[in-house]
């Protein structure tokens, strides 16, 4: 049982991204694997198995012991601050963290409002700017509280920037820049450590070629 290992994995463009390093790592998975619907996919040959969620859920499973391992971006480990060790900075789906809002437009100066989904990384940035701002949580399509005149400025992740241009918006300061971690459950990482150095090792491998 200590060679068996349970990896959170988000999922969408990551999941796909993250399939690539592990084959290119040499764990072989089966080629049905990719365009499965199931939240839960075993592999025996590698005596792996994968737990499929939402990006934001990754470090959670892992900090709960229900997987060992789990694939999840800086975004969320910032914005969660789950009691979980980064093994690996994976270098995969590489966007950053941004403000965003209106172009020509001031914050505030009574009650400036900031629309996000990473409240505590919001609140932390402007904090450090040495500004007391209102934070707005929301959950998807950020995009649109300046827009509808909810909010001021926005916190949001950025890959192209094209969604920020094709709703009239620009980027003011950049926060800080996400890749994709590898994550590990301490307990975990103690039991299973063995099976788990090979993970990284191999992974490791494979990420020193991509980046070169």
């Amino acid at each position: 049982m200590n060679g068996n290992l349970t990896i959170a994995m988000p999922k969408g463009r990551i999941f796909e991204e993250a399939l690539e390093l592990l084959r290119k790592a040499g764990y072989s998975l089966p080629p049905e694997f990719d365009d499965s619907r199931k939240l839960i996919l075993d592999v025996e040959a590698e005596n792996m198995r994968f737990i499929l969620a939402k990006p934001m859920d990754v470090a959670t499973y892992v900090e709960h012991g229900v997987a060992d391992v789990g694939i999840a971006g800086k975004d969320v480990l910032l914005e969660e601050e789950r009691d979980v060790y980064e093994l690996l900075d994976l270098q995969i789906s590489a966007c950053y963290l941004a403000v965003a809002g209106l172009p020509g437009t001031e914050m505030n100066d009574v009650a400036p409002k900031v629309a996000t989904k990473y409240p505590n990384v919001a609140a932390a940035y402007f904090r450090e700017q040495g500004e007391q701002v209102e934070i707005i949580k929301l959950n998807g399509s950020i995009e649109l509280a300046p827009l509808i005149g909810l909010a001021d400025r926005i916190v949001d992740i950025v890959s192209t920037g094209r969604t920020l241009v094709e709703n009239g918006l620009v980027e003011f300061e950049r926060i800080k820049d996400v890749t994709s971690r590898l994550i590990v459950n301490p307990v975990s990482y103690r039991i299973k450590d063995e099976v788990i150095n090979e993970l990284v090792t191999r992974l490791s491998g494979v990420v020193s070629l991509e980046v070169k």
